[in-house]
């Protein structure tokens, strides 16, 4: 079975490595400590088909060490103690290497078991992950290690590789390739920043492509959009891009700005994620508008329930709608400020009795020094509202709610004010 491209151009020095400039630019701190040949413990952290393998594979061949590959994915703790046992070999006399990919797959058991190993430095461990390491690897590794982010490759870099993969297939196949105009620049823009997934398309678009009576292959823009056209989303409803996105998608809503608040419910869509693009939408109408305009809540709530009725993709349209609407109405997170504020006092004990007229009960007990209920009714005072207590003895001068400085609130709150002033005179 032949390998994927990607593997059988993979960069063989750090130059070769397309993106990571800011890791791997001359000057650096990685790219220092690579050539200094002295290799501490490292956690590689970032998306899939960036160079963080490429890179392990590249650092292996600068030491003497002997090189163990792991992936988390499928190995177990007797793999682990299979390479502890080479530490007292002639193969490991040296030191070990061992890149593990995929580290948040291990177990916590499985990480402490290279606990004292890459401790001692008779292990040196290069770990990737495409998860935030700070959740998912144990914290003693961690402690041991340094972690340096990997980046998606912007699309001007991708496309060099793009161009420097039909080459490779040229001279590999001994084959003339004609790539038409534009080809390369889709393919690069088309797979989010995965140097791997855009190779990998590359080689789609040459089997794609018969040769011609003289042999040409004609690789064509409309070939390339075929083959990439839904490889540009990076989307796991498990993982960080899924986190990043919805977290984008209502920030950009709460900050007013509809057309990033539009971009990232499209990239929800297109990734099938209805739920979350909904449920965002209805928190953020409640939370960040909120008193503000309080009627958008029953009409993105009629947006939602019309999107969920209607399913994809016409789902699209009422959550556009909605969407837009969210970014571009007055903000308050008032109501926000205020339970939380009230959900705090709780948690910390700060409650006591309800006060006795307001409780749900018309008799009192022979310890009860003053009897009866006396609750002042509202609705028999002008303006439906008479001076009472109605918060606990221990909190009676809380104040939760602080009116926020848009007109609805604002015309609460001065209506009010004035009706308390004339009862009070």
């Amino acid at each position: 079975m032949t390998a994927p491209l990607a593997d059988r151009m993979r960069p063989q020095n750090l130059t070769d490595i397309v993106g990571q400039k800011h890791l791997l630019g001359q000057g650096k701190a990685l790219r220092n400590i690579i050539e200094s040949g002295k290799i501490p413990n490292l956690i590689f952290y970032g998306p899939s088909g960036v160079g963080k393998t490429t890179l392990a594979g590249i650092i292996a061949k600068r030491t003497d060490m002997r090189l163990h590959k792991l992936n988390g994915t499928t190995a177990s703790t007797a793999d682990i103690k299979a390479v502890v046992e080479e530490l007292d070999t002639l193969a490991g006399i040296n030191g070990i290497l061992l890149y593990l990919d995929e580290i948040q797959y291990f177990n916590k058991k499985q990480q402490q078991t290279l606990l004292e190993h890459i401790e001692n430095g008779r292990i040196t461990l290069i770990a990737s992950t495409t998860e935030n390491p700070y959740f998912y690897v144990y914290s003693a590794i961690l402690s041991r290690s340094t972690v340096f982010e990997f980046k998606s490759v912007e699309p001007e870099e991708v496309e060099q590789a793009v161009r420097r993969g039909f080459q490779f297939l040229e001279s590999e196949q001994d084959t003339p390739l004609m790539v038409e105009e534009g080809v390369a620049a889709h393919i690069a823009l088309s797979c989010g920043g995965d140097v791997r997934k855009a190779l990998n398309a590359v080689e789609l678009c040459v089997l794609a492509s018969p040769p011609d009576d003289e042999g040409t292959r004609h690789v064509t823009l409309g070939t390339a959009r075929q083959l990439a056209q839904r490889s540009a989303m990076r989307y796991d409803k498990d993982g960080d891009e899924h986190y990043d996105i919805i977290s984008a998608y209502q920030k950009s809503m709460r900050g007013s700005d509809p057309d990033a608040a539009i971009h990232y419910l499209a990239r929800l869509l297109e990734a099938g994620d209805l739920p979350s693009a909904c449920r965002r939408l209805m928190v953020c109408a409640c939370e960040d508008v909120g008193l503000a305009y309080p009627q958008i809540i029953p009409i993105v709530k009629a947006a939602v329930d019309a999107a969920l009725q209607v399913g994809l993709p016409e789902a699209s349209l009422p959550l556009a709608d909605a969407v837009i609407l969210v970014a571009t109405a007055p903000k308050s997170n008032s109501g926000g400020e205020a339970i939380w504020a009230a959900l705090a006092d709780v948690r910390a004990g700060k409650t006591g009795p309800v006060p006795r007229q307001l409780q749900n009960k018309h008799y009192d007990g022979e310890d009860a020094t003053v009897k009866g209920q006396h609750y002042l009714y509202p609705h028999s005072y002008p303006n439906r509202w008479v001076e009472q207590q109605y918060l606990p003895d221990a909190i009676k001068e809380r104040v939760y709610y602080v009116p926020a400085d848009n007109k609805n609130e604002q015309a609460f709150k001065a209506y009010w004010d004035a009706v308390k002033k004339r009862r009070k005179g």
